[in-house]
C-alpha cells in the first residue's frame, strides 16, 4: 500500500501572533458577513442591481424581480425588452411562437 501523505493541521488562531490575529480577525469577519448576506439574499430570493445602487439609486428602484423559479423579470414593459423578445412592442413578448397546452 502506498504512503498516503498525511495533511498538515492548520495552526490555531488562538496560538498565532499578535499581528496575525489582527489581521486574519477582520478578515474572518469580512468573509463570514458576505457569506452570511449571501445566504439571506438566496433565502429571500431577494436580488439587487450593484449598478443601480452605486450610481445611488435606492434599494427599492435597484430590486430585480424574478418570477417563481427565479428567472429574472422585467417590470419595465416594451421599454426594457433588453432581449428584443417583443418585437413589434405591443407588451407580448414571443407572441409569433405556437401556443402548447399546459398540463
Amino acid at each position: 500500500m502506498a504512503d498516503i501523505p498525511k495533511i498538515p493541521k492548520l495552526k490555531s488562531l488562538q496560538n498565532s501572533p499578535e499581528s496575525t490575529k489582527k489581521i486574519a480577525k477582520p478578515v474572518l469577519m469580512g468573509v463570514i458577513a458576505i457569506l452570511l448576506a449571501a445566504f439571506g439574499l438566496e433565502a429571500s430570493n431577494n436580488d439587487w442591481d450593484l449598478g443601480k445602487l452605486l450610481s445611488g439609486s435606492s434599494p427599492a428602484d435597484a430590486k430585480v424581480m424574478r418570477d417563481i423559479d427565479g428567472n429574472v423579470v422585467n417590470a419595465g414593459g416594451p421599454s426594457e425588452d433588453v432581449n428584443r423578445l417583443d418585437g413589434d412592442n405591443d407588451g407580448l413578448a414571443c407572441e409569433t411562437l405556437p401556443k402548447t397546452a399546459t398540463k
